[in-house]
């Protein structure tokens, strides 16, 4: 058997919005409701979505997406006028990355959970690349 994410539970103020925000800026399918969960299905893993009235600690979830879904995503991003930023950080704000020779960007969910788009995986571009990852360079 091949071990694949099934799951992951996300905190949220409000799962049905939150999860809407993701689905529509993604463009998955709608949110479906299993229990008390909010859904979003993203391939063979689900993003399921739990109110809390309690603190909400940021997590990060980083979307690997084609050249074309990071400009319809990207789009969407600046058509809502969503802060965003090169690095996870947020110390460059209103930039994207060209790691790896490929394209990522930072924002946040209604929750501050700190989502990313990326069209190369970390790394995958080596030490060769015009732009290597700054995790392959060290600080």
């Amino acid at each position: 058997m091949t071990v694949t994410l099934n799951h992951t539970i996300i905190h949220a103020r409000n799962p049905e919005a939150t999860a809407r925000f993701l689905a529509d800026l993604l463009a998955l399918d709608p949110p479906r409701t299993l229990g008390h969960f909010t859904v979003v299905q993203v391939d063979d893993t689900s993003l399921d979505f739990v109110r809390t009235a309690g603190e909400i600690r940021p997590r990060h979830f980083a979307f690997l997406v084609s050249e074309e879904e990071f400009d319809a995503i990207f789009g969407r991003i600046r058509e809502r006028g969503m802060p965003y930023w090169a690095d996870p950080m947020h110390r460059q704000p209103g930039e994207i990355n060209h790691w790896d020779d490929g394209r990522g960007v930072y924002f946040e969910d209604p929750n501050g959970h700190n989502l990313e788009i990326l069209t190369r995986p970390y790394g995958s571009g080596g030490l060769d690349a015009d732009r290597p990852n700054p995790l392959l360079t060290g600080p």
